[in-house]
């Protein structure tokens, strides 16, 4: 095996080990109802996932329909959203970076495919996991998200390898085991994070292999290199 392609949220870092800020949130701080806040949110998730709208764009549409806006409270949850997706990258699990660091020795390539938004893309650049990976393809810069089997092609193609010399590891939400499995790469189901009975999206997934801990990434590799 040549390379491991990860998936970022739920499987390097997770949203609900620090204080989330979500449509709820962000609809209380601007002092709008809850549905009436989501049903433009929602509604623009798919652009603000392929880079159509910046978050900032969204709020403005949001505030300017409602006739609340002010810049004082766009800038407002604006900061808020962002920083609650930095803090996520202050509650990693201990065994992330021991993973990346062992792969790393190895010899083996990382790549990392993410569905992101504007600001997730921002801070996915800035965080401390940025420079274990060799080829990053994020959703928002993309102009494509999961379960394209495109954005996987484009990072195999930059770590040049095939698909068969590449396992792919997420928390499954987005079809991406399925498309990872259908595309001819090793897929493995990262549970570490998964709560059972939670809001999380996405629960075990009886089809596919499951590492409870990040450092059985690593076990996988060993194994698999030890067979070659």
């Amino acid at each position: 095996m040549k390379a491991v392609i990860f998936d970022m949220y739920e499987t390097l870092i997770t949203l609900f080990e620090s204080p989330i800020y979500f449509g709820t949130q962000m609809a209380a701080d601007i002092g709008l109802p809850v549905d009436v806040f989501r049903s433009v949110w929602d509604a623009m998730e798919e652009d603000r996932t392929v880079g159509k709208i910046a978050m900032e764009e969204a709020l403005e549409i949001i505030l300017e329909k409602n006739q609340c806006y002010s810049e004082e409270t766009l800038k407002k949850v604006a900061a808020k959203r962002v920083a609650a997706k930095r803090e996520c990258f202050r509650h990693l699990h201990p065994e992330i970076i021991p993973m990346l660091s062992e792969l790393k020795k190895r010899g083996i390539k990382l790549g990392l495919i993410s569905n992101c938004f504007s600001e997730e893309a921002m801070v996915i650049r800035e965080s401390i996991l940025m420079p274990y990976f060799d080829a990053v393809y994020l959703s928002y810069e993309q102009g494509i998200q999961k379960p394209n089997k495109e954005i996987f092609m484009r990072c195999m193609n930059e770590l040049e390898v095939t698909p068969q010399e590449c396992v792919y590891v997420g928390d499954g939400g987005s079809c991406e085991l399925e498309t990872a499995e259908t595309i001819g790469m090793k897929a493995l189901q990262a549970t570490w994070y998964l709560k059972e009975g939670t809001t999380q999206p996405t629960g075990r997934k009886p089809n596919f292999l499951h590492l409870n801990t990040p450092l059985e990434v690593m076990e996988y590799i060993k194994r698999d290199q030890e067979t070659e």
